[in-house]
C-alpha cells in the first residue's frame, strides 16, 4: 500500500488538491488502528507562505494559552483565535451539519459558536470557509444539558451555582489575553469515520456534550482565521475522547500522523495496532502532555546542561505540544544547542530576523552539513530530529534564507523561560501515540505525505 501510494501521488497535483492527500493518509493509517473514530485534519498555513512574522504571532498565542493556567470548572481551556494549528471538519446534529473546529491537545472541550452568538463571523476570512453557527432547536437530537444533570454537577464539584429548574449548565472561559468565550452545555451526535476490521472507513456517531458559545469577548473571534470552535483532545473526563470511552465505544487513546509541510494528516481516535510505538509515561497531574526529557544529544555528543534543568514544576517540564509551530527551549539549553550545531559549519555568519529568529545563507543541503538532534526521555525512548526538519526556508527582503527552528523560550515569553515546549517541526512526520489508559505518549517515525 505504502509503494502504491507513493507512485500515485507523484503522478498527481497534491497542491491543488489537499483533499486527495488527505484521504490517501486516512485510507494509510486504517490497518493501524481498531475501533477508531478518524478526523481528517489541515494545516492552517497550508498553501500560504509561512512568514516569520506569521509563525511568532502564532506560537505568542499558543503560549499565552499554555502559561494562563486558568481552568475554570467548565472542561476548556482552549483559544480557537491564533493557537491552533491544524483543523478539522466534523458534522454534528440530526441532520449532521459541518463545522470546522481546531484540533488541539492542549485543551479538553469541544465547542463550536452558537446561534445566539451575535458577533462571531459568517465566513473564515483567509481560509475561505463557510462558518455555521449551531443551533440546537435545528437538531431533532440537539438538547440543552441542565444544570442539575450529572454531567454539570460532576464539573462543578456537586453543584452549579444559582441552579434552577430547567435552568442550563452554562460555562465561561478566560484566557491570559483578556478574551472569553461564554456559552452552556448541549448533548447531540458527533459524526465520525470509523474503521472496521477489513480495511474500510464507515460513518459512525455518538451521543456527546459540548460547548455552545453564545458570546465572545477580547479579541476572540477577531482574527480573520476564525473558525467555528474548537474540539479538544486534553486529558479531562469532558472531553470527546473521555465521553467515547466512558461509554466502551473506544480505548482512551489517540494518535496523529501530521504532515506539517504539505497541510494533511489524521487525528485517530482508538488503539494502535501496527506499527509498534515506544513510550515514556506521563507526568500525572500535569493539565498538558508533560513528559520527562532526560537530555539532548547533537550528532554523537551529548549537551552539558544543569542537571535539574528538564524538571517539572510550576512553569517548568517538557511539554509536547502539536499546536505550537516551532520549538522553545530554556535559555541556558538554547544557547549550547545552537554552538553545537553551528559548530559543523562556522564559516556561515548568523543574522537575527524578526528579533527572534537565527538564519543564514546556505546554497546546498542542510542534511549534508549539519547534525541531528536526539531527545532522549524516560524509559530509554528517543526522538530523532533531522537538519532539514528543525530548519525552515523562508524569503526576506527577495533573500532565501534558511532559519533554525530551536527558539530561545526566554525571548517568546518571561514566564515560560524554564519550560521545553516541543511543537509541529518535532512531531510532524511521526505517529504519535497518546495512551491516556495508560499515562503514556510515544511515537515512531512514519511517512505521513
Amino acid at each position: 500500500m505504502m509503494d502504491s501510494f507513493r507512485k500515485k501521488s507523484s503522478n498527481s497535483n497534491l497542491t491543488s488538491s489537499s483533499s486527495y492527500t488527505i484521504l490517501v493518509l486516512v485510507l494509510l493509517l486504517v490497518p493501524l488502528v481498531s475501533s477508531t473514530g478518524v478526523f481528517q485534519v489541515r494545516h492552517k498555513f497550508y498553501g500560504r507562505e509561512r512568514s516569520l512574522s506569521a509563525l511568532k504571532a502564532h506560537d505568542t498565542h499558543r503560549h499565552l494559552r499554555i502559561l494562563s493556567a486558568i481552568d475554570l470548572p467548565l472542561g476548556g481551556n482552549g483559544n480557537p483565535n491564533d493557537s491552533g494549528l491544524y483543523y478539522a471538519k466534523i458534522r454534528l446534529g440530526s441532520p449532521p451539519k459541518d463545522y470546522y473546529v481546531q484540533v488541539d491537545t492542549g485543551s479538553d472541550l469541544l465547542w463550536v459558536n452558537c446561534i445566539q452568538c451575535t458577533n462571531c463571523k459568517k465566513k473564515s476570512d483567509e481560509l475561505g470557509i463557510k462558518l455555521t453557527l449551531y443551533n440546537p432547536k435545528d437538531s431533532s437530537t440537539g438538547k440543552e444539558v441542565a444544570c442539575d444533570e450529572d454531567f454539570c454537577t460532576n464539573i462543578y464539584d456537586g453543584s452549579f451555582p444559582t441552579c434552577a429548574p430547567n435552568k442550563p449548565c452554562g460555562y465561561r472561559v478566560l484566557y491570559a489575553d483578556g478574551s472569553g468565550t461564554d456559552g452552556y452545555y448541549v448533548r447531540d451526535y458527533i459524526q465520525y469515520n470509523q474503521v472496521s476490521g477489513n480495511a474500510q472507513t464507515s460513518s459512525g456517531n455518538a451521543s456527546v456534550v459540548f460547548g455552545c458559545g453564545a458570546k465572545q469577548s477580547g479579541d476572540l473571534g477577531s482574527s480573520s482565521q476564525e473558525l467555528d470552535g474548537i474540539l479538544g483532545f486534553g486529558q479531562s473526563n469532558t472531553s470527546v475522547l473521555s465521553q467515547l470511552a466512558s461509554s466502551g465505544k473506544v480505548k482512551k487513546v489517540f494518535s496523529h500522523c501530521l504532515d506539517g509541510q504539505n497541510g494533511g494528516g489524521i487525528f485517530a481516535i482508538g488503539q494502535v495496532v501496527e506499527p509498534k510505538v515506544k513510550t515514556t509515561p506521563l507526568v500525572p497531574d500535569q493539565p498538558h502532555y508533560n513528559v520527562n526529557l532526560k537530555e539532548i544529544e547533537v550528532g554523537k555528543n551529548i549537551l552539558d546542561l544543569p542537571s535539574d534543568i528538564f524538571e517539572t514544576g510550576e512553569r517548568k517540564g517538557t511539554i509536547i505540544d502539536s499546536g505550537t509551530t516551532l520549538a522553545y527551549l530554556p535559555d541556558v539549553v538554547y544557547a549550547p544547542l545552537i554552538q553545537a550545531i553551528m559548530s559543523h559549519k562556522p564559516d556561515l555568519q548568523l543574522q537575527t530576523i524578526e528579533e527572534q529568529y537565527q538564519c543564514f545563507q546556505y546554497s546546498g543541503s542542510v542534511d549534508d552539513v549539519f547534525p541531528t538532534v536526539t531527545f532522549h526521555f524516560e524509559g530509554s525512548l528517543t526522538l530523532v530530529v533531522y537538519p532539514h526538519e528543525y530548519m525552515f526556508s523562508t524569503e526576506v527582503s527577495r533573500e532565501k534564507l534558511w532559519c533554525i527552528g530551536w527558539q530561545d523560550g526566554s525571548l517568546q515569553s518571561k514566564d515560560g523561560k524554564y519550560m521545553t515546549l516541543l511543537g509541529d517541526i518535532v512531531l510532524s512526520n511521526k505517529l504519535v501515540v497518546y495512551d491516556l489508559e495508560n499515562q503514556a505518549i510515544g511515537w515512531t517515525e512514519y511517512n505521513c505525505e
